[in-house]
């Protein structure tokens, strides 16, 4: 790991982790071997019982180990936030990996792109083992990226470079949210930054394994609503970007209660009218 860089590009890679030990060593090595060094790295260890931590105190004891009980993933974020040192926040997931110069080439983008705060890039998809293609609807964009934003999440946690600033303006990852975290800050962070994106994959997503949050929250749309409701709510948006969040608002909202009415579940149906009844009448989707 390098010192602080005197042109403020210091970074600092930020790991969450819970009983992956068997993939943490390659997320790891990936940040120590980044051909533009990292100012610092960061693993929370969010409440492994598979011996993660006495293994990172072993083999890495140069990194910085935050030890917490298990809060979920944003919880383990938002502290090594508040932790790091460097003006750039760089997230990486357990069970992906950089390739080497993959901060070095956002650096050298961002560079070229005085005053953006908020960098991503491509990346390949590996599930089980191999190589897959992602589908055209998880296309990458930069600049005004909102409206790309609202469907699903469309920005790779890995594959950012965060000034820190903007957690200042936008806020933390939101704790209450079990799922779709990440979709949840983009939205904030993209409704009032444009955003700059490297065409080119610097990172391999590893995906297929049992603990993937895709896996056990299987309506993510449900957190999606919430997020959308949020910032509805919350009247930061600009005219156009609210009508397009009221339309993805309305289309998630209608998906769910169909579903949710076909499978005879008209408690939750009632529920989610209940919910969201001041952005239903708001709206006129009822």
């Amino acid at each position: 790991m390098g010192s602080a860089h005197a042109d403020d590009y210091a970074i600092s890679a930020i790991i969450p982790t819970c009983n992956r030990r068997p993939l943490l060593s390659v997320a790891i090595e990936s940040v120590l071997s980044q051909s533009l060094p990292v100012h610092e790295l960061i693993v929370v260890d969010d409440g492994s019982d598979d011996g993660t931590t006495e293994w990172l105190k072993r083999c890495y004891p140069r990194i910085i180990l935050i030890r917490q009980s298990n809060h979920g993933v944003s919880h383990a974020r938002n502290r090594a936030i508040e932790k790091a040192s460097g003006q750039w926040i760089a997230l990486l997931d357990s069970d992906d990996r950089w390739y080497p110069d993959k901060l070095a080439e956002q650096v050298s983008a961002l560079r070229l792109s005085p005053g953006l705060r908020f960098c991503h890039c491509d990346e390949h998809w590996q599930r089980n083992g191999r190589r897959v293609n992602p589908r055209r609807k998880h296309r990458k964009y930069g600049g005004d990226v909102f409206a790309h934003c609202l469907p699903l999440c469309c920005i790779s946690p890995s594959a950012t470079l965060i000034h820190r600033s903007l957690f200042d303006q936008v806020g933390m990852f939101d704790e209450s949210l079990p799922a779709c975290e990440d979709y949840d800050l983009w939205l904030r962070i993209c409704s009032c930054e444009e955003v700059l994106y490297v065409d080119k994959p610097l990172l391999e997503k590893r995906g297929g394994h049992e603990d993937q949050l895709s896996r056990r929250y299987p309506a993510m749309d449900l957190y999606r609503l919430q997020s959308l409701a949020k910032i509805l709510r919350g009247n930061t948006l600009t005219r156009a970007q609210a009508r397009q969040a009221e339309t993805m608002f309305h289309e998630k909202f209608g998906i769910f209660c169909n579903g949710a009415g076909k499978r005879g579940r008209k408690e939750a149906v009632q529920a989610m009218h209940d919910q969201y009844a001041d952005l239903l009448d708001q709206t006129r989707i009822i």
